[in-house]
């Protein structure tokens, strides 16, 4: 039996080992293909391309679904030959991962290009990302928009905070030099508190006045220099809806592309049901209110086109799947009925 047993746990042992190996080696090459630029140049001969224009991903839809294709180098060049200087084209895409099998996938942002023209050739079309990010898969949106924070980011940095000269990216995008200088800007993420609030038997939700119809989500907002995360909950929660945090706990992260690339912290946050009496911040939203058990259950049932009623108003619906805020409701959800 002993011999079973060792035999049984070597081969576990093997198969975690040659998992762990699969994703050093995936981490090691990505990192090769950001410091070498003749390495990475040469991988976007074989790599796969993610189209945007203008920062809207590009998509195809199949029957009811959405998909996001990914473009082989052969035809991206046929596109990019309908259109003049296209050899200099792939050398504005970025890095933004890549398979199991070491295929490099990169994003290109071809908002200088008539998007009719690529519409039609690819029979697609170049979607909001912030729509996108309701219709496409799990698997997909994560890479859609770390992509898109990313072409952000080159973007608005295409010159020296320093020397007010051009700065210039490397191969794969994960950095910008200014030449005249010497410094090297490298992406950078905000971080952001998002928090569910409950007061132990409901939990509060609130709506911008940006936000679509009908929808509500957690409280958010970006932690101010030199706070740590539990200071920006607490200082979050009082200035936007009056309550005072009694305890709080992490829950998980997310990077978010909007308004550009941010770090979404989430935690939940109890306040005392005996003081949970809401005093809106009428300048940050424009509504905000107690939810109870039955409210969240439908809510989360409801479509974002189906929320709006024969009086012209809006029931209340949730943020997709994809989001964190999605994650911290669901999780509520289900310590209430646990």
């Amino acid at each position: 039996m002993a011999a079973v047993y060792q035999a049984l746990h070597r081969r576990v042992s093997s198969l975690a080992c040659r998992l762990h190996s699969t994703y050093v080696r995936k981490m090691r090459y990505l990192n090769q293909l950001k410091e070498d630029d003749s390495l990475c140049r040469q991988a976007q001969t074989s790599g796969t391309f993610y189209l945007f224009h203008n920062l809207s991903p590009f998509l195809q839809k199949a029957g009811k679904k959405y998909l996001v294709p990914q473009l082989s180098a052969a035809e991206m060049r046929q596109i990019l030959e309908k259109f003049p200087e296209a050899e200099q084209w792939i050398e504005k895409s970025v890095l933004i991962g890549c398979s199991d099998e070491h295929r490099p996938r990169f994003a290109l942002d071809l908002g200088a290009l008539d998007k009719s023209v690529i519409e039609s050739e690819l029979q697609g079309s170049f979607t909001d990302l912030r729509k996108a990010l309701f219709v496409v898969d799990s698997e997909d949106s994560p890479l859609l928009a770390s992509a898109q924070s990313l072409l952000r980011w080159h973007d608005s940095h295409q010159y020296c905070s320093k020397t007010g000269q051009p700065t210039q990216k490397n191969a794969a995008g994960s950095k910008r030099v200014c030449h005249a200088s010497g410094v090297t800007y490298y992406p950078q993420m905000s971080p952001v508190v998002i928090t569910l609030v409950s007061d132990g038997s409901r939990c509060l939700l609130a709506r911008q006045p940006s936000f679509p119809p009908g929808m509500f989500t957690a409280l958010s907002g970006f932690c101010d220099l030199g706070e740590n995360v539990e200071e920006a909950v607490r200082r979050e929660v009082a200035e936007e809806v009056g309550l005072e945090v009694q305890s709080l706990h992490y829950s998980a992260s997310q990077h978010w592309p909007f308004p550009s690339g941010s770090l979404m912290i989430a935690c939940h946050a109890l306040v005392a049901a005996q003081r949970a009496e809401i005093s809106m911040d009428t300048l940050e939203l424009e509504e905000a209110r107690w939810f109870g058990l039955e409210e969240i259950v439908e809510g989360l049932k409801r479509e974002p086109g189906s929320s709006k009623q024969s009086d012209g108003s809006f029931l209340p619906w949730f943020p997709p799947k994809q989001a964190i805020a999605h994650q911290l409701i669901r999780e509520w959800l289900q310590q209430q009925t646990a």
